[in-house]
C-alpha cells in the first residue's frame, strides 16, 4: 500500500534538516517524510579536524533525532525517479510515496574537472563520509603527499589537516591568493606566510592540466600550466583532492518539466518552483545574490537553512521570503581567524560598482589584557552611493561574531555613515578600548574618499 505524506522531502542535509524543525514547532500538524540516501547526515565543516583527530569519525555524524525528534519519518533510500503529475516518488528499493507538497533538497556534488589522467587511483573529491574514511584510512596506511587543488575553505581546511598528520601537501590554485572568493590578497599575506611555515607548498596563479600515472594505474605526478610538474616519490603513496567547486545535484529532474537553470533549480523568493507545489532548497537551487540581484553561487550550509526555513514556513501559510546570498563565511590558518562576506573589491568592480575600501585595527582585548589578538577589518562600499556591499575580518579570535553584524549591516541597505556610527560595548577580556571599534574605523576610513564631515552629512539614499 502506498504511503500518503503532507509533505515529503528528498534529501537529509541541513536544509531538509532546518525544515523539518519549522514543521516540528508548528502547532499545525503535518505528516512530513525525509528520503535520505547516507546512513548518516554529516557535519560536513568538521570533516577536516576529523582527519587531523581533533574529532572521531563519528562525532561527524548528525543523530537522526534531529528529523525524528521533529515528528518527521526518516525513510533511508535513494530517489529513482518522481513524477510530479502523480505527486509520486519511487526508490531505488522499490518503494512508491505519495506527496500533497514536495521539497527537494538534493545538495550539489563536488566537481573533477575533466582532465586528462583524471580516472587515475589516488584521485578524489572531499564531500561524503566515505570520502571522509578514505583519506583518514589512506592518511593513517601511510600517505606521504598530497596535492590539494582549490584554495577556497575546504581546500584550505583539508590542507592543514593533512600537514598536521605528517603528510607533505601541495595547494594549488588558479587565482593568485588563496581564499580568492571571501577576502582580498592583502587580508591574507599573513595567512599565506603560515601556511609556508608550516610547510605546506603554495602554487598560486596555477591550473591543473593534466595528471600522468603510473602503468599500475597510480597517479604519479600533477602537471600545471606553467609547466611545473609536481611528482610523487613512491607511486601509490600520493593523493590528488579537487576542492574547485559544486555541481547542484540536479540529474534526477532532467525533462521532467522541473525548470532547471545552470546552476541549479530555478526558484522565487519563496522557494517556490514552477510546479505547483514544489519547493526546492539548499545546494540544488539556484538563486540570486542580495546584493547585486544576479544569479550567484551560494552552496554554503547556513544558506541552506535559511531556505529550508522559508519553504517550510511557506507550506504552513506563513509570509517568508528568502532575500538572497550575502555568503558570510569564516574559516582558520592554524590560529589565524578569517572571514568575509558581501562582495570583495575586486568581485564589486567586476559587478559594475565604483568600490572604495576603509580599514580598521584594533586587538581583540583591552592591549593591557594577556592573550590579547591583533585584529583587522575591512569594508567595501559602493561609491557612488556609500551603500556597504561587503567586508572582511581576520584576526586571533572574535571573527564570526564582526563579520555576522556587516553582513547584516549589507542585508539591511545600511550605508558607510550608519556603521561609522555604530553604538558599541566594551570589556577588558572581549574589546579593545572604548575608544575604538575595528569596524567603526574601518568606515570611517572608507568616508574619507568622499571628503565629508562624518558627524555633520546627511543621509543620503
Amino acid at each position: 500500500m502506498m504511503k500518503n505524506y503532507d509533505v515529503l522531502i528528498i534529501g537529509g542535509g541541513p536544509a531538509a534538516i532546518s525544515a523539518c524543525r519549522v514543521f516540528g514547532s508548528s502547532p499545525r500538524k503535518m505528516s512530513v517524510a525525509v528520503i535520505r540516501p547516507e546512513q548518516f547526515s554529516m557535519i560536513y565543516c568538521a570533516m577536516p579536524y576529523a582527519i587531523e583527530g581533533v574529532v572521531t569519525v563519528e562525532q561527524t555524524f548528525k543523530e537522526d533525532t534531529l528529523v525524528t525528534g521533529n515528528g518527521a519519518e526518516l525513510i533511508r533510500d535513494a530517489v529513482a525517479e518522481v513524477d510530479f503529475a502523480k505527486n509520486e516518488v519511487a526508490t531505488l528499493m522499490g518503494e512508491r510515496y505519495h506527496y500533497r507538497k514536495l521539497i527537494i533538497a538534493t545538495g550539489a556534488n563536488p566537481v573533477v574537472p575533466n582532465l586528462p589522467g583524471a580516472d587515475l587511483n589516488g584521485i578524489m573529491t572531499f564531500k561524503t563520509g566515505d570520502d571522509l574514511i578514505r583519506i583518514r584510512n589512506l592518511v593513517e596506511g601511510g600517505l606521504q603527499e598530497a596535492v590539494v587543488v582549490g584554495a577556497g575553505a575546504i581546500g584550505i581546511e583539508l590542507a592543514q589537516s593533512l600537514q598536521a598528520r605528517g603528510v607533505a601537501v601541495s595547494l594549488v590554485d588558479t587565482e593568485d591568493h588563496v581564499l580568492p572568493n571571501l577576502v582580498d590578497r592583502e587580508m591574507i599575506k599573513e595567512a599565506e606566510e603560515l601556511l609556508v611555515q608550516k610547510g605546506i607548498k603554495l602554487e598560486l596563479h596555477e591550473r591543473v592540466v593534466a595528471l600522468n600515472g603510473t602503468q599500475e594505474g597510480w597517479v604519479a605526478e600533477v602537471v600545471l600550466a606553467g609547466g611545473k610538474k609536481i611528482c610523487f616519490r613512491e607511486p601509490g603513496k600520493g593523493l590528488v583532492v579537487f576542492c574547485v567547486g559544486m555541481r547542484a545535484n540536479t540529474g534526477l529532474f532532467k525533462d521532467t518539466g522541473l525548470a532547471l537553470g545552470r546552476n541549479g533549480i530555478l526558484v522565487n523568493a519563496g522557494m517556490e518552483t514552477n510546479l505547483p507545489g514544489v519547493y526546492a532548497v539548499g545546494d540544488c537551487a539556484e538563486f540570486v545574490s542580495g546584493i547585486t540581484g544576479k544569479i550567484a553561487e551560494g552552496k554554503l550550509a547556513t544558506n541552506a537553512v535559511l531556505m529550508g526555513k522559508v519553504a517550510a514556513k511557506r507550506i504552513l501559510g506563513q509570509p517568508a521570503e528568502f532575500t538572497g546570498f550575502y555568503n558570510g563565511a569564516v574559516t582558520k590558518v592554524y590560529d589565524l581567524r578569517i572571514a568575509g562576506t558581501g562582495l570583495t573589491e575586486k568581485a564589486a568592480a567586476a559587478n559594475g560598482y565604483v568600490p572604495v575600501a576603509g580599514y580598521g585595527q584594533t586587538t581583540t582585548r583591552f592591549p593591557i589584557i594577556p592573550g590579547a589578538r591583533k585584529v583587522k577589518v575591512k569594508l567595501i562600499a559602493d561609491r557612488n552611493s556609500r551603500r556597504v556591499l561587503g567586508g572582511q575580518v581576520v584576526g586571533g579570535e572574535c571573527v564570526a561574531e564582526r563579520i555576522d553584524l556587516i553582513t547584516f549591516t549589507i542585508q539591511k541597505n545600511l550605508l558607510l555613515e550608519d556603521l561609522a556610527g555604530l553604538s558599541y560595548s566594551a570589556q577588558p577580556y572581549q574589546t579593545f578600548f572604548p575608544a575604538g571599534n575595528a569596524i567603526v574605523m574601518a568606515a570611517e576610513d572608507a568616508l574619507k574618499a568622499f571628503s565629508v564631515n562624518i558627524a555633520n552629512t546627511r543621509r543620503q539614499c
